[in-house]
């Protein structure tokens, strides 16, 4: 509001102004008058220049907005990708290792160290794992694929998951799949 009157009374003072220099300049001389001309259109031209440059300006910067947006659709995932590579090359040891060598122990070991590579890469980007056996079901972050009978722990209650369900900075990516207990008939 405050602004509003404020460049009301500018509009009206510029106003006040020109028709004081108008009525100044009617007595004049043609000469004065075409220099001052002159004077408005350099102003003019200065103005508008200075639009056009504005102009190429905002479309310079929406240019290099899109591009920076794209790239970062496009390599978001680097950083990613360049993680999870060390978990695809010790998969491939593995395996290749198990073409040659059928020592089930190492094959163990080498299954379980890569097992934590992933965990730790993953944990690394904000994903954490949903493993909610033993826990009371939770619709909000489990989906249950069955109801089992039991009276060896209270009704409502995790007891197998068949899939383990997946959080991206405690955002749900994926529910967990799990069997739930139910109160026997007896």
């Amino acid at each position: 509001m405050e602004k509003e009157q404020q460049n009301s009374s500018e509009q009206e003072t510029g106003e006040a102004v020109e028709e004081t220099q108008v009525e100044q300049h009617s007595e004049s001389s043609p000469e004065e008058l075409g220099r001052l001309l002159e004077d408005a259109r350099g102003k003019a031209d200065e103005h508008w220049d200075q639009v056009v440059r504005t102009r190429a300006e905002l479309d310079n910067l929406k240019k290099r907005h899109q591009r920076e947006l794209e790239n970062a659709h496009k390599y978001g995932l680097e950083k990613f990708v360049a993680e999870l590579l060390g978990v695809w090359d010790s998969l491939e040891l593995g395996y290749d290792a198990a073409q040659e060598n059928h020592d089930i122990e190492k094959l163990l070991e080498g299954t379980e160290l890569t097992l934590k590579m992933l965990g730790d890469t993953m944990n690394k980007f904000g994903v954490e794992q949903i493993n909610p056996q033993g826990e009371a079901f939770n619709p909000e972050s489990q989906q249950a694929m069955s109801m089992v009978p039991t009276d060896e722990v209270p009704p409502n209650t995790v007891v197998n998951v068949v899939q383990k369900g997946y959080l991206l900075n405690g955002r749900l990516v994926r529910p967990a799949m799990v069997m739930v207990s139910q109160a026997t008939g007896g």
